[in-house]
């Protein structure tokens, strides 16, 4: 005989592992301006366990109920995104203000719905219905080229599905289809973000490489390339193309025979000129300490002094 399996129960429980795992990964990347989107993650899965909890106790029942908690719960889900494209200081704590601002704009149809129109469902603009899978797939594209790449895959589909009910073209809400949706998006969130922070835990950026093979001193490619490589894993690819931009620029400037790209330090020409390097090492300390402070870059290879 088959056994029932409680899916809003099933959902809450996978909310709460993905909460864990993201108060665990603000811990990892603890120094970095990317702590604030970790707890933006945190209270979205927070939400999104709440309200499948409701759920399983056989509330909201109503599609109009259902679909006002859903729609708070997926506003909070843009926000780890919106915080990581606002990451750099000093500003990066006054973007949190922006971030919230994000989410209630999002979430303002719920809200005219419950107060001026009582048990009808929120009428999200087109406009916004399509606002949503894009920012969420934005979140995928800053990390696709990392080695986060798939966990980030596996997370923005479990988002889209927790989204699906407010995708364009959805449909009429249909709560007994939507409670398997539910279940294997929250399964999903669950299983990425705990991807994501074993292979930060275990497996450590630059961890591989000792020394470079056009660099006689393995210093500098642990002060340039070890933090630039974690601060890619840690924000993606959006400000670590951006801070790659900004050495680069100031390399051809003063003629230094080295480029930051993507995958790490490039370097040729005279490697045994020692003044370069130190230059080198000032201006990339300068430039990653606009995301992480002095504690950061001594824990992923960086020393925090001046050389």
């Amino acid at each position: 005989m088959p056994v029932a399996v409680d899916l809003p129960l099933v959902c809450c429980v996978a909310a709460i592992v993905a909460a864990a795992a993201a108060c665990l990964g603000a811990f990892l990347v603890r120094g970095s301006t990317a702590v604030p989107a970790a707890a933006w993650a945190c209270a979205a899965a927070l939400a999104l366990a709440a309200e499948s909890a409701v759920r399983a106790t056989g509330g909201l029942t109503e599609p109009a109920a259902f679909a006002a908690a859903r729609l708070g719960v997926v506003a909070l889900s843009m926000c780890p995104t919106m915080s990581l494209l606002g990451a750099k200081r000093p500003q990066h704590g006054v973007w949190q203000f922006i971030v919230a601002s994000l989410a209630g704009i999002l979430a303002l149809p719920a809200v005219s719905a419950s107060l001026v129109r009582p048990g009808s469902l929120p009428d999200v603009h087109p406009l916004q219905q399509w606002f949503m899978p894009l920012l969420a797939a934005v979140g995928w594209m800053n990390f696709a080229a990392t080695r986060h790449g798939l966990a980030a895959a596996i997370v923005t589909i479990g988002q889209l599905l927790l989204l699906k009910p407010f995708l364009p073209f959805a449909g009429e809400l249909d709560l007994g289809r939507i409670a398997t949706t539910d279940a294997i998006g929250a399964a999903l969130l669950a299983v990425g973000s705990v991807a994501a922070v074993v292979q930060s835990a275990v497996w450590p950026v630059g961890g591989r490489r000792v020394s470079h093979p056009r660099v006689d001193d393995a210093r500098l490619v642990a002060a340039v390339e070890r933090p630039f490589l974690a601060l890619r894993e840690t924000l993606g690819a959006a400000w670590t193309l951006r801070i790659a931009e900004r050495f680069n620029a100031t390399a051809a400037a003063r003629g230094w025979p080295c480029r930051l790209r993507f995958g790490g330090l490039d370097v040729g020409g005279d490697v045994g000129d020692r003044p370069w390097q130190a230059d080198a090492i000032r201006t990339a300390r300068a430039l990653v300490r606009r995301f992480a402070s002095d504690d950061w870059l001594r824990r992923h290879g960086g020393e925090a002094k001046n050389p």
